[in-house]
């Protein structure tokens, strides 16, 4: 059975937050509540600058199901921690002891009551019936049960965040680092960019882009 998690390669992200538009447009998330946010650090200095796209890392012993005073949480045979609004109180415990701040609060009315709380599901729904209204209107889309991964990882544009098996996706971000590690910078270790995307000889020098064929365009 797979286990499913999220890889963001720091390399690759641009903090363009197209994971976060992506996931508030497909499981409509309540308002105030961010499931998936980009974090950088270091930023604005040139050479140190990383960006992280976080959300909930559905963890193999997840803290947030620890504290949980109810245990609305529970843990899905693809491994993705999600929990059951209905027997939720919105204490908020979990909010406190998870390390990524995935739940969240939703707000109601003009003053931001505190309700039920809200988090990341992998896009697979809730324990209501697979795509029905109530799980949508609850959880958002269960992508899963479509046979479809998440969304934000489906649009990340330089595919610095993937997600999926925990085996395919390490596999696949180790190759990355083995490769940069071999190459250095140029041409097959760059993290995104012209030579990556459309490949070059093996030298020295990245590949040339259609501007540099062109007199007068540098």
């Amino acid at each position: 059975m797979a286990r499913m998690k999220f890889i963001c390669d720091t390399e690759r992200c641009i903090e363009c937050n197209g994971c976060v538009t992506a996931c508030k447009n497909e499981n409509e998330v309540p308002w105030g509540v961010n499931r998936r946010r980009v974090v950088t650090v270091n930023d604005g200095i040139i050479g140190q600058e990383k960006s992280v796209s976080v959300a909930c890392m559905h963890c193999t012993d997840a803290p947030c199901m620890a504290v949980c005073p109810v245990d609305c949480f529970y843990r899905t045979d693809e491994g993705v921690v999600l929990h059951d609004k209905d027997i939720c109180i919105g204490c908020g415990y979990c909010s406190l002891a998870c390390p990524f701040g995935a739940p969240q609060f939703e707000t109601k009315g003009a003053f931001g009551t505190r309700s039920k709380m809200d988090k990341c599901t992998f896009c697979s729904g809730g324990p209501e019936e697979n795509g029905s209204v109530a799980e949508f209107e609850k959880y958002g889309r269960n992508r899963l049960a479509e046979g479809k991964l998440p969304l934000c990882a489906e649009m990340c544009s330089t595919k610095a965040l993937i997600g999926g098996d925990s085996e395919v996706i390490s596999s696949i971000f180790n190759q990355r680092v083995t490769t940069r590690e071999k190459n250095g910078k140029y041409p097959g270790g760059q993290a995104f960019g012209w030579s990556t995307a459309y490949g070059g000889p093996g030298t020295a020098e990245p590949t040339p882009t259609p501007a540099d064929k062109i007199p007068g365009a540098q």
